[in-house]
């Protein structure tokens, strides 16, 4: 048995799986986000540790027998996220999160003092970590005099678990203060945000043991002292949940955001396209990720705004795509990352007509999420990143139409896995498990291909002609 451990932004999910990669029990746990000013998101780190120990420990009275059994845990969790820790490990402050905004001024400052592009492999956003911590050095400077470590919030997770300060490679290079290309601490980045190398916890890579789980907590879920892997970012644990580490796969994820991630087999960024380059959980791999802040999101606004749910709207098109809405939407919502890195960025409506009624908007909208994966999709193969087919997953990946529109636009083949739990809780079991010892060949296996989606002929150049109007409309709005 091996047990994934997810630290999410609004919950924790325990999942324990077989050595056939089932699922045997999963538990829950909420957590909330503090918002004490505009733009500003934290978290108590410690109410991560309340929230695993809860699901943990519900795992352990519902599968005693299961549980004694254990061989290996894996984690991940949210990226980005700054947990300042003392030197008795105490949290010095609440969590800065991944959808923090309050370091804008930060980044541009940290741009001007080293290669975080050419190094790091990204673009300096208010996201990552070290502009964060630039932040608190300007602006809580008796905190920032106080940092023994920083530490991201899976990694806070595993000091409770096993004692030791480790993280993962993947997850690291999320922090801004990685070499992504030699997968180790880069002493210069690190330098320009006045911290140092001992800071730092130690690195492995995601499927590697990062250390033991401590003999109390052992006693206490009636397992054994077994190894914890060092795991993987949110994203890097979903695609080994997806069996996806070799060069040439990929996923789209149409979540509350999107994601196209691919993987590769060398470090290949493209700032200038917002590209974000990391390592991947497992060695000698990487994986480059195209990001869109408002993907089924914007299809949640046009449900608010219209008093429907999102099934509802797109039940409203046709059954049969015959091409494109003559309204085009920008779905800039909350700004856009991939590839315009501009977080002011505003959404639209254009082409609008009197004739026009709901399904139009809904079918402008989904178009309008599709060119921004297909702008992703473009950004990566600039990279020299070769992708012909990808996984879709997430709420938005249960419309077929939607997906049609999407390969049309972006030129992918969209395969539907069958129905499971494919998700970062699952890869980060399958990371514990290959901790244990077990043959990665027989653990990161991709699913089975329920339905592929092929671009079809008859909608891509209607689709090419309708993105480019989408192209020209953001330069003309954002001009």
């Amino acid at each position: 048995m091996y047990l994934g451990l997810d630290i999410g932004t609004s919950g924790v999910k325990a999942l324990l799986i077989d050595e056939r990669g089932s699922s045997v029990g999963q538990a829950h746990a909420e957590l909330a986000v503090s918002r004490p000013h505009p733009g500003w998101s934290e978290q108590d780190p410690d109410h991560w540790i309340a929230a695993c120990e809860s699901a943990i420990d519900a795992l352990a009275k519902e599968q005693p027998d299961a549980m004694r059994q254990l061989r290996g845990i894996g984690l991940s969790g949210q990226m980005h996220g700054a947990t300042c820790l003392g030197a008795d490990d105490k949290p010095l402050r609440p969590a800065i999160l991944w959808n923090d905004g309050r370091s804008a001024v930060e980044c541009g400052e940290l741009e001007e003092r080293a290669d975080f592009r050419g190094i790091g492999g990204n673009i300096v956003m208010a996201g990552f970590t070290a502009p964060k911590l630039r932040w608190i050095e300007k602006h809580e400077p008796e905190v920032f005099a106080k940092i023994a470590k920083v530490l991201l919030p899976k990694d806070y997770v595993r000091l409770w678990l096993t004692g030791g300060h480790t993280g993962d490679m993947s997850d690291a290079a999320g922090t801004l203060w990685l070499d992504v290309g030699a997968r180790d601490w880069s002493d210069r980045l690190l330098e320009a945000t006045n911290l140092s190398r001992s800071q730092m916890p130690d690195l492995v890579e995601g499927s590697e043991s990062s250390g033991t789980l401590r003999a109390a907590l052992a006693k206490r879920w009636g397992v054994g002292e077994v190894p914890v892997a060092g795991g993987g970012g949110d994203n890097a644990a979903t695609a080994c949940g997806m069996g996806l580490t070799k060069p040439g796969t990929g996923f789209l994820s149409l979540g509350t955001s999107g994601v196209l991630f691919a993987t590769t087999d060398r470090f290949a960024p493209n700032t200038e396209a917002a590209v974000h380059a990391f390592c991947h959980a497992v060695p000698d791999t990487w994986h480059q990720m195209g990001v869109i802040l408002s993907a089924v999101d914007s299809l949640t606004w046009l449900g608010e705004i219209t008093g429907k749910t999102g099934p509802e709207l797109t039940a409203l098109l046709p059954e049969r795509i015959k091409g494109p809405s003559a309204a085009t939407f920008l779905p800039y919502l909350s700004g856009e990352r991939t590839p315009h890195n501009a977080p002011d960025a505003t959404g639209a409506f254009l082409g609008l007509q009197r004739g026009m009624a709901l399904p139009d908007l809904v079918h402008g909208v989904l178009d309008g999420v599709a060119f921004a994966f297909a702008d992703c999709a473009a950004a990566l193969r600039d990279a020299g990143t070769e992708i012909d087919s990808a996984f879709a997953v997430g709420g938005g990946a249960r419309s077929d139409a939607w997906l049609k529109i999407a390969a049309a636009a972006t030129g992918l083949t969209l395969l539907k896995p069958v129905s499971g739990d494919f998700g970062a809780a699952f890869g980060a079991a399958r990371l514990g498990a290959l901790a244990a010892g077990a043959d990665p060949a027989e653990v990161l296996t991709a699913p089975d291909v329920q339905s592929e989606i092929t671009p079809d002929p008859a909608l891509v150049n209607a689709y090419g002609d309708a993105y480019a109007r989408y192209r020209d409309a953001w330069v003309r709005l954002s001009a």
